[in-house]
């Protein structure tokens, strides 16, 4: 089991008072080393919380993200995703911007071996909107579980 402390050393946000970014674009994403290149793996980021705003009307749109990936040299630093992600509560994109630009900016950060995003948006006009995104191909040695978010069924 590695313990290589050294890993953590060039994070800026961990551990610190740190000002929430104004926007995505402004937000830092850091990474740290993979502390087990040497086997494939699946983390899960769940965001059940995520707030954007309508870029129409400014109404606040809701939804559970849920981030699968199978780091190569480097992993997301958890707090500054989750600073990254409170980035959009303020920005205004549909939900397709929204999931698609997440997911392309942690491929472009983090050079997986395979990501998939699923975004489960919660009713606008009635009509919930699930954005899916993959990136790369999941190696065979990998289990990955179910993302368990139900399809949308309100009330009924």
């Amino acid at each position: 089991m590695s313990n290589d402390k050294s890993i953590y050393s060039d994070l800026k946000q961990l551990g610190q008072h740190v000002k929430p970014p104004e926007s995505p674009e402004e937000a830092i994403l850091e990474t740290v080393g993979n502390p087990h290149p040497d086997v494939d793996f699946c983390v899960r980021f769940t965001a059940p919380e995520f707030t954007s705003l309508c870029p129409l009307t400014g109404q606040p749109d809701f939804a559970h993200l849920v981030i699968d990936y199978v780091p190569e040299a480097l992993m997301v630093e958890s707090k500054s995703l989750k600073m990254f992600l409170g980035s959009f509560r303020n920005h205004g994109a549909f939900h397709e911007e929204c999931t698609v630009g997440i997911a392309r900016r942690l491929v472009a950060e983090l050079h997986p071996k395979w990501l998939r995003l699923g975004g489960y948006w919660y009713p606008r006009g009635g009509i919930p909107i699930d954005v899916f995104f993959q990136h790369g191909k999941l190696p065979d040695s990998v289990w990955v579980a179910d993302q368990g978010v139900p399809t949308y069924r309100g009330r009924g």
